[in-house]
């Protein structure tokens, strides 16, 4: 009976020790990989879509990808121009132009978004084991990250879809507590004037016509304050790289 414990013991122990490591290593996996990582899904996403002949979900799946790939692609840009050049304006604009065609060439637009994850696969897996850039760069990419989101009401706006806009800025403003100290240690009264118009926004949003135009002009004013401070951080990571 001793010895039946002892072994229970010995792969009790055994287990809670590789179960440690997992998590560990889990736990080195930085903010850069993890968030390169996150965008896959919506190009995996596009090609279901597609493989379904489901165009309006693939064109969804497709703007989901440009929206979170503008968050991270200052990454790929610094680590390899050759494949960001390729992802950003080859494939990237080919498969664009193919969903927002009337009668698109699903065979063509499927093998296209096929090779484009081929090559961000490939990309990212170059990246992963390279030497973490300097910290400003996460900075860049969580900004740029959060401010995905506000980027998507102007389009929505103009297309009429307010229901797409309101879920955009509150995708924004859900976000904006994890950077909005970033903002604020650059320009104090930028991050004054970011949260009194976020406010202002989220009012004018609430009629079920918005007036777009009203809309648009505070949303152009937020993103420009918002850029400046992004601008900042994008200096200090350049200067320090």
């Amino acid at each position: 009976m001793q010895r039946v414990r002892q072994i229970t013991f010995t792969l009790v122990l055994a287990l809670a020790v590789a179960g440690f490591a997992v998590q560990a290593f889990a736990q080195t996996e930085r903010f850069e990989v993890t968030s390169l990582k996150a965008v896959r899904p919506t190009l995996v996403n596009t090609v279901a879509a597609l493989q379904a002949g489901d165009v309006a979900r693939a064109k969804a799946a497709f703007d989901a990808f440009d929206s979170a790939w503008n968050g991270i692609e200052v990454y790929v840009n610094t680590r390899n121009k050759e494949a960001y050049e390729i992802l950003e304006h080859e494939f990237q604009p080919r498969i664009t132009k193919a969903l927002e065609s009337a009668n698109p060439n699903l065979p063509a637009t499927i093998a296209d978004v096929q090779a484009m994850l081929v090559k961000y696969d490939t990309t990212v897996a170059a990246i992963a084991p390279m030497k973490p850039l300097n910290s400003f760069y996460n900075e860049i990419a969580r900004l740029r990250i959060v401010r995905a989101h506000l980027r998507e009401v102007p389009p929505a706006l103009k297309a009429g879809d307010f229901a797409r806009a309101r879920k955009s800025f509150q995708n924004f403003d859900d976000k904006w507590d994890s950077i909005e100290d970033l903002i604020k240690a650059r320009n104090a009264e930028s991050y004054i004037a970011i949260e009194k118009n976020m406010i202002a926004v989220e009012k004018a949003l609430m009629p079920a016509k918005p007036d777009a135009a009203q809309v648009t002009a505070m949303v152009n004013e937020i993103m420009r304050l918002y850029n400046d401070a992004l601008a900042a951080v994008v200096k200090d990571a350049r200067a320090k790289q």
